[in-house]
């Protein structure tokens, strides 16, 4: 996998996108599940798409999930979620970079682009919205994670699209 600043993955998939429709993944990565969202065809909109079980074992089924997604989706970049602290430093940070490192040593990813994007309280917004919903406790926490993945991806995309647009205006 190769990791590109937000932006410059953003262009390439403009130039994919000249060729052929190109979508991204988003991954909202916890201790034990992943969140996953996927954009729409024009690179607009977030939808929630699933959420995946994470073990310390299964990182290879996690890869071949994902390989499988990037080939049925037309999937061209990776967009994930990570807490930007000073000194990158943080648990969640380490267990973010940790799962990307364990993912491209699977060598099912070679060719993949991807990005961090703030992760910043997503999931805290999407609890906030739920609390009052009553859920069970499993759902609860596959939602929230899947609409955190939804969260960061739309962040991503907002800023990508304004970015480009005030481009295009100058």
């Amino acid at each position: 996998m190769k990791y590109l600043k937000p932006m410059r993955l953003y262009n390439e998939l403009l130039k994919s996108n000249e060729l052929k429709r190109s979508r991204l993944l988003g991954l909202d990565v916890g201790d034990k599940y992943v969140g996953l969202s996927l954009s729409d065809a024009n690179n607009k909109i977030a939808s929630p798409l699933s959420v995946l079980v994470r073990t310390k074992q299964n990182t290879a089924l996690i890869a071949s999930d994902i390989q499988s997604l990037i080939s049925k989706l037309s999937l061209s970049g990776l967009v994930i979620g990570y807490p930007f602290d000073r000194q990158r430093r943080s648990p969640d940070a380490v267990q973010v970079k940790c799962f990307i490192d364990d993912l491209t040593e699977t060598g099912k990813f070679d060719d993949m682009k991807y990005t961090f994007w703030d992760e910043c309280f997503t999931s805290k917004n999407v609890e906030f919205l739920l609390k009052p919903l009553a859920l069970h406790p499993v759902q609860y926490k596959t939602i929230t994670d899947k609409f955190a993945a939804v969260g960061i991806l739309q962040g991503y995309l907002d800023f990508a699209n304004r970015s480009r647009d005030q481009i295009q205006e100058t």
